[in-house]
């Protein structure tokens, strides 16, 4: 776990309302002009803190187009963890000043309405869980919406942004590092130190969508997250050989059943708080495609994990995905 320090806080645009922590790593500057543009309009309503770990061209670049607007910096050279993003978490964090945190990808484009949500929600709760919807919606958006869809069916989904507390994420001394699932790393450290998660269904922050070659590069990685829920695990292990026991036993009825209840189980996720204004109808279709895709992975991702020893990530290979709550609430009772 790593410990928090404090440095002296640094020039950069400024409100005491919330702070807003961006970590970044870029290998090219394909949108850095629409990313621009939604900083500047986010600098009237937050303090921005970027946290770019990309190679120093662009690093530089970065620094005169965002002069004035955010506070830029690269991360801390102390913070030797695996997961890129968690070090630019934890720089961050070190450089917020408001009570009131929002962290984001850099794909997460918060509107007014929505940041101000998060900042009152933090004035109770120690952790905020948006839920993001893709906008626009190319095909392979529509694939991913219904794993969402899904998540909602059984209970909330996992975003690429949270509010939290800065008292609450030093107390904790920030979260591991050396973790791929890092969003539920967050998650479960947060309730292993007794704080308050809340997860307001119907708090619609939007995603840009990946490009098809990206999204195709992240399909094992997501599934290896899985390996941090064992019972989710199971069940995608489970569903190939029920298909090709209903294929032998020439049973497809079996098979469409399980694909409408997919289908149902999505409809239900994009009906719950409102969700239709923001979910197309088309996106819980691909639901039993999706489920077939995450089944198929999970095999891989076994096989890495037992195989390989991990997944690669960023040019390392990450063996855990996340650490269990209860393995996290030893840790804090013992560093106290």
């Amino acid at each position: 776990m790593t410990t928090l320090g404090r440095p002296p806080p640094e020039s950069g645009r400024a409100t005491a309302e919330i702070d807003y922590v961006l970590p970044l790593r870029w290998h090219d500057d394909d949108g850095l002009a629409e990313l621009t543009g939604y900083l500047r309009g986010l600098a009237r309503h937050a303090r921005i803190v970027v946290v770019d770990g990309s190679p120093p061209p662009l690093f530089e670049r970065h620094a005169r187009l965002w002069r004035g607007i955010v506070e830029h910096v690269r991360p801390d050279d102390d913070l030797k963890v695996a997961n890129g993003k968690v070090a630019g978490v934890l720089t961050g964090m070190r450089r917020a000043r408001s009570e009131h945190v929002v962290i984001a990808d850099d794909d997460v484009r918060y509107g007014a309405d929505a940041l101000a949500r998060v900042r009152a929600l933090l004035d109770h709760a120690d952790l905020v869980r948006p839920q993001n919807h893709f906008h626009p919606l190319p095909w392979h958006a529509r694939w991913d919406t219904a794993r969402t869809l899904l998540n909602r069916g059984l209970g909330a989904d996992y975003p690429g942004t949270f509010g939290v507390r800065r008292s609450t994420f030093e107390k904790m001394g920030g979260y591991d590092g050396d973790v791929l699932f890092e969003n539920l790393e967050l998650i479960r450290t947060v309730r292993a130190h007794g704080g308050l998660e809340v997860r307001p269904l119907d708090l619609y922050v939007r995603r840009l969508p990946p490009g098809a070659r990206r999204f195709w590069s992240q399909r094992v990685r997501q599934a290896y997250d899985d390996l941090a829920q064992p019972a989710r695990m199971a069940v995608f292990l489970a569903v190939l050989p029920c298909v090709g026991a209903a294929l032998w036993r020439r049973r497809p009825e079996l098979i469409a059943a399980g694909a409408v209840a997919a289908v149902g189980l999505a409809e239900i996720g994009r009906r719950r708080a409102g969700g239709r204004r923001v979910f197309p109808a088309t996106a819980g279709l691909f639901a039993p495609v999706w489920v077939i895709e995450r089944a198929t992975c999970s095999w891989v991702a076994l096989a890495a994990r037992f195989v390989l020893g991990g997944v690669p990530y960023a040019g390392r290979r990450l063996r855990v995905a996340a650490h269990s709550t209860r393995r996290l609430r030893r840790r804090a009772l013992a560093t106290g």
